[in-house]
């Protein structure tokens, strides 16, 4: 009994195992028929996306730092220890007001010693002059005795005179003579004596002239000297250069600073955090379409809800080149009245620079849609549409527009396809000539570089009717359609922007067509 149940059981699993396997070939063969009748399917897949009708602005973005319109860095002229500091982060300080006081004892010293070097130099300037006085005494005696020596020379010469007279005559003896000779010689040695004496004086007196002089220059070198003491001794108080913010303070009590070589920073005072600036580094390629006076906005990471506004005030001549990209700081000032935004704060700018109002606006990833050159040639010819084979020189010419047919064609193909900065801008050659390059970061179209390019629209029937446009600005998600050259397009068509072609899924749809990040794909038509 046992064994009959248990055959039983083995019978039973063994036909479940079979309509198992029965049912995933079943299932397999579906999936391969499926998979087949797919690949026999003949009808492609597109992808679309809707025209729209409103404003597009063509923007310049660029990444900035926001700072005080002036900062002024306080340091100490005079090297010495930090002894009071009196203000910190974040305190509002008055031009004049004390912040920050070193340690006075050793200019203090040498105020003192200045003072006393002074008081010694003036101390020998009237010492000086009293002893010239002195010797104008003695120069004013010695003159005197000159003119009394020379008297009593000129008494002595009239005495010998009269006496050798007489003993010509015989009537003194030469005893008398000789004695009149020997006063008269002394008389004159006397006068020279008193001339040389005098003379002597004056040279005494011209020295202690000279020497005043030079005591006198002293003094005035000790003045100096002692004013240099009292202006280093006045260093040692630091003052508030301007009204302002204190936004760094780089020192503490009882720390030593040198200023032998430069001045060290103490503060960093913000002088009015009510008006502040953004300096945004813009790319050169850029630079040209931003104008002074032109209003931006820009956004933080601290207030990611709100919008700032804010006008470009400068683009400065100061390029700066980081791994070969070349920027220029360009300068916008905004009010900040409840002081909301802090310097070194980044802020995202972006600055208008064109805009098109109530303008047809063509999904970008449109413009970058190519077909098979048999298909569109047959579609140009259905719709009657003129050869573009030539390029842009030969629709431009045929249209009106554009500046001769040999620059023309060389234009087209050198704007390139598809230049958006985003991935998606709508300015470029006409993608129906132009090569199948890669797609380059470069800036955003203006109005005065205008494109003809081909979109396709979707029609009911799932067939497609070509459009000829002229583009103007972008917004790297819209771009201006400036006008219509051949063919209609409406707000709310549908107009393609990739397709999946047969046997080759989404391959064929990134091949030649390609499906931006922005250019608004709809689902399969």
């Amino acid at each position: 009994m046992d064994t009959s149940l248990t055959e039983q059981k083995k019978s039973t699993r063994f036909l479940t195992s079979k309509r198992i396997l029965v049912v995933v070939v079943i299932l397999a063969g579906a999936t391969l028929l499926a998979a087949f009748a797919r690949s026999r399917k003949k009808d492609p897949v597109y992808f679309t996306s809707t025209v729209e009708q409103g404003d597009i602005r063509s923007e310049v973005t660029a990444t900035g730092t926001i700072n005080a319109v002036i900062t002024v860095q306080v340091g100490s002229q005079v090297s010495g220890i930090i002894d009071k500091l009196f203000v910190d982060f974040n305190s509002r300080v008055k031009k004049g007001q004390v912040i920050a006081q070193l340690d006075q004892s050793i200019f203090k010293a040498q105020v003192q010693q200045a003072q006393a070097d002074l008081e010694n130099a003036t101390a020998n300037v009237r010492a000086l002059e009293a002893n010239i006085e002195t010797m104008k005494a003695d120069l004013a005696s010695a003159e005197a005795n000159v003119e009394k020596a020379m008297a009593a020379e000129r008494q002595a010469k009239l005495d010998y005179d009269r006496n050798l007279d007489l003993f010509k005559q015989g009537i003194v003896a030469a005893q008398v003579r000789d004695q009149a000779q020997s006063t008269y010689d002394a008389a004159v040695a006397s006068t020279k004596a008193a001339r040389a004496a005098a003379e002597h004086s004056r040279a005494m007196v011209d020295t202690a002239v000279s020497q005043l002089a030079q005591a006198k220059a002293q003094v005035e070198q000790k003045k100096a000297a002692l004013e240099l003491a009292k202006v280093n001794l006045a260093y040692t108080t630091i003052y508030a250069p301007v009204d302002g913010t204190v936004v760094a303070r780089n020192v503490d009590v009882g720390q030593t600073v040198a200023a032998s070589l430069q001045a060290p920073t103490l503060y960093t005072i913000a002088q009015d955090l009510t008006k502040m600036l953004v300096y945004a580094k813009t790319d050169e390629s850029d630079v040209g379409n931003i104008h002074v006076g032109a209003e931006a906005t820009f956004k933080v990471d601290a207030y990611p809800r709100e919008t700032f506004h804010g006008r470009v005030s400068q683009i400065r001549m100061n390029p700066q080149t980081i791994q070969n990209v070349v920027t220029y700081d360009t300068v916008i000032e905004f009010d900040n009245p409840e002081q909301k935004l802090l310097p070194g704060m980044t802020a995202y700018v972006t600055i208008p620079v064109a805009e098109a109002r109530n303008a047809i606006k063509i999904p970008n990833g449109a413009l970058r849609f190519r077909l098979e050159e048999p298909e569109r040639q047959a579609l140009f010819a259905k719709y009657q549409f003129k050869d573009r084979s030539a390029g842009r020189a030969g629709l431009a010419a045929a249209d009106g527009e554009g500046g001769g047919s040999g620059n023309g064609g060389r234009e087209g193909r050198r704007a390139g396809a598809g230049r958006g900065k985003r991935g998606g801008g709508g300015g470029g050659g006409d993608p129906e000539v132009a090569s199948a390059e890669p797609e380059r970061k470069a800036p955003v179209r203006r109005p005065a570089v205008q494109d003809i390019r081909t979109l396709y629209v979707l029609q009911p029937d799932k067939t497609l009717r070509p459009v000829v446009v002229r583009t103007g600005i972008t917004d790297f998600t819209y771009t201006e359609c400036a006008a219509i050259l051949q063919g209609e397009l409406k707000p709310g068509e549908e107009v393609v922007t990739g397709k999946e072609l047969p046997n080759r899924g989404i391959s064929g749809m990134l091949g030649r067509g390609g499906i931006g990040p922005m250019g608004g794909m709809r689902g399969p038509r």
